[in-house]
């Protein structure tokens, strides 16, 4: 390797993979851990109806491909309950060798299976990818059982560029996904057009109508900001900016603070105007990784 190839491989290293306590992958493993149990927990009465829909509407995707047909009803709840169990294992820090890619397993199993059945909710991509590396990652060297039973303690004093790695690999997961949807609104058939915030003006508007239909009532705050079309613009611009920049979120932690916020506010407003909810966007515990991330290693 050139000298030239081996320093930015050091750089890189030292910024994507600083030598760091366990802490910050454990914390992270809390708070994704917590926020599954949360968000299926709250939903089991909803998912249990799901499984027992017409096997007409049953349309796969995912890993749920597999399948011709539906689960048994009973067999889908227990994946489900199932997933619930190793959640509560995964967050404690239990057997995290085992729970942890367990765990995961059976998240992505459920949420693909879930999606079968209507639209596809892509809020849950990110959980589910923040949850593979959690699972795959030791994450469960401190705050848990296993750092107990193992090390006496619940903060062992150790250090590796694995805890570093890990919010990293996270954070790259999520910044990818918003690439994705930058790029799919320039692909799209309004390319750089949709900075112009008319697209989203329309779609906000045909939204809004939809839901009136639907008996859900008009949003008022939409009725103050729908002839401001410079308004639309800004945030259509600013949407596209954002979401093309996401990279650049890995380059330096004060960026990723900065996105962070960004992207916090943006679905906070999403919500507010179209009344369109992004659960774990709007937890914020989709941004944790980058708020949590280590410093750089000093050369």
């Amino acid at each position: 390797m050139s000298p030239l190839l081996r320093r930015l491989a050091d750089t890189a290293r030292r910024h994507l993979a600083p030598a760091a306590p366990p802490t910050a992958p454990a914390l992270l493993r809390l708070a994704v851990g917590g926020y599954h149990l949360w968000h299926v927990g709250r939903r089991r009465s909803l998912y249990r109806g799901v499984h027992r829909t017409a096997s007409e509407s049953f349309d796969p995707v995912g890993v749920a491909r597999v399948l011709k047909k539906p689960l048994p009803p009973r067999v889908a709840d227990a994946l489900l309950d199932a997933s619930l169990v190793t959640g509560a294992l995964f967050t404690a820090g239990i057997g995290h060798r085992v729970t942890g890619p367990l765990h995961s397993a059976l998240q992505t199993w459920n949420f693909s299976y879930r999606n079968s059945w209507s639209m596809v909710f892509h809020h849950e991509n990110n959980l589910v990818l923040h949850t593979m590396v959690l699972g795959a990652a030791p994450a469960a060297d401190a705050l848990s059982v296993d750092a107990v039973l193992r090390d006496g303690t619940l903060l062992p004093e150790r250090r590796s560029w694995m805890y570093g790695a890990t919010p990293a690999v996270m954070n790259g997961a999520v910044t990818l996904t918003y690439l994705l949807a930058g790029l799919a609104k320039l692909t799209g058939p309004d390319g750089m057009r949709w900075a112009s915030g008319a697209s989203m003006r329309s779609q906000v508007a045909v939204d809004s109508l939809r839901k009136e239909m639907l008996g859900e009532g008009s949003n008022p705050l939409l009725r103050v900001l729908g002839p401001h079309t410079g308004l639309f613009a800004v945030m259509a611009a600013g949407s596209l900016v954002l979401e093309l920049g996401a990279p650049l979120a890995l380059a330096d932690r004060r960026l990723g603070w900065l996105f962070a916020g960004g992207a916090f506010s943006m679905h906070w407003g999403i919500k507010a105007i179209m009344r369109i909810t992004f659960p774990y966007n709007l937890s914020g515990v989709l941004y944790l990784p980058l708020l949590l991330m280590p410093p750089p290693e000093r050369r």
